[in-house]
Parts: structure tokens; sequence; C-alpha cells
């Protein structure tokens, strides 16, 4: 029997997967939807923006979704930028924005890097930096999973509400120095990224109004939780993996 979308959509939502997080702005309601791991969808007026579409497990759920009008990239880890799952969700005209070191690889996309600035269709992003600086945290000694410069989280600015995306990273004096954040998708995962201990010390010094934990994997999400206790800081935790 054919599945239609609409029932398939259903069916994900009841589940706790693709399930749209929905936040009120000036220029009408954002919605965020969490798909994987590092990877969402959002959408506001009539636009869609999928964040670091990974293919692993998801071809059905990218392919009952409206395809996106930008693709925005953290990094060039396969987790991040994927061809697989960025063909699926393309469409002609659809626009790529990454750091260099992605639009490089994927021959094709406009360059952002840490400190920019773009706007596109009634979206501000800006880009900031993402890096590991704890030794250890790398494939060998002296070197790190990611380097300071090379990919990029971001904050992105709608109808004045301000979003986070972190993208890899550990808590860098440029994320705890962020000011007026709405709403935050922080990671978490070692040894790519930091502690959940880590990772609510660093929320506790920029102070979200919401925050997502999210690229958690087997991370201890209560650990993160109470590291946030009595901060004013609410955490929301949903399903980012099957």
């Amino acid at each position: 029997m054919r599945i239609t979308r609409l029932a398939f959509v259903l069916a994900l939502a009841a589940s706790g997967l693709y399930a749209a997080e929905e936040f009120s702005t000036s220029a009408g309601t954002v919605k965020i939807t969490p798909i994987k791991h590092a990877s969402l969808m959002i959408e506001a007026g009539g636009k869609v923006i999928q964040v670091d579409p990974w293919s692993q497990g998801t071809e059905a759920r990218y392919k009952a979704m409206p395809k996106a009008d930008l693709v925005l990239i953290t990094d060039f880890h396969g987790d991040h930028m994927d061809s697989h799952a960025i063909a699926w969700v393309k469409k002609p005209g659809t626009r790529i924005i990454a750091p260099a070191v992605v639009t490089s690889s994927l021959k094709a996309g406009t360059v952002i890097r840490n400190g920019e600035t773009q706007t596109w269709e009634g979206w501000t992003i800006e880009a900031v930096p993402m890096y590991n600086f704890t030794p250890g945290r790398g494939p060998a000694p002296g070197k790190f999973y990611h380097d300071k410069g090379r990919g990029n989280g971001y904050v992105l600015t709608y109808g004045g509400k301000r979003f986070y995306i972190s993208g890899d990273t550990e808590a860098t004096p440029e994320m705890k120095a962020l000011q007026n954040i709405d709403v935050a998708f922080v990671c978490m995962n070692l040894p790519y990224t930091m502690t959940p201990e880590e990772a609510a010390a660093g929320v506790r010094a920029f102070a979200p109004k919401i925050v997502y934990p999210y690229h958690y994997r087997e991370s201890n999400l209560k650990a993160f939780e109470d590291g946030l206790k009595g901060s004013g800081v609410e955490v929301r935790l949903r399903n980012w993996y099957e």
C-alpha cells in the first residue's frame, strides 16, 4: 500500500520524529523541525532552509519534506556536508551557503567566513567560530577534529528572533560572548565536541531563552539539564535519533 506524504509525516510526528517547534516573530512564525543528529529544517515566510542535511537513514524523511530554498552547512565532515542528502533536498535555484572548505569540495555555493554576515529572504545569517581547543580532542597529538576558522556556527535572525546553531564546537569564548539569543541548538559528544557539563557551562554564559541539545549521540542529557538548573534557561529535549 502506498503511504501518502501526509500519512508519513503524521506517523513521524507521533513517534516524536519530524515534529516541528514553532516560534512567533514580528515577521511571522518560524518552524524548526529536528531531523537527525545535526540536521534540522527551518520554515518561515514560505521558504525552507535545510541545515546540514545527512543521508544516514533519512532518505524517506527528506523525500517527504518540501524542497529547500537554502542549504546551510557548517563543516565538511560527512555528517554535515553530505552530497547525497544535499541532492535529495535541492531543487532548481536552491542556494547553498557554507564555509570555503565546503564550497570548494562541492564546487558550488556561496562562501561565508567566521565573523561575516549575509542576508537572505528576510534572514540575517551571521557566521560564528566553531572549533576545538582542548588537547586530546583530535585524531592525533597536536591536531584537532575542528580547527579554528574552518567551520561555522550560525546565528540566524528573523523577525527580531535570534536562533543559534552551534555546529561542532566546544564552549569557546565566542560562544560564551553571544548576546540576545532566543533559541539555541548546542552540540555535545566526545571526543569531537564537548561534554554535557561543558556545554551547560557555555549555555549558562550566553543565557539563551531556550536551548535544545543536538548532535549528542550517547551523551548524558540529564547532566546537561542538571548543569542548567536555576539558570533560567529552558531546556527542551527532543528525539534526534531513531
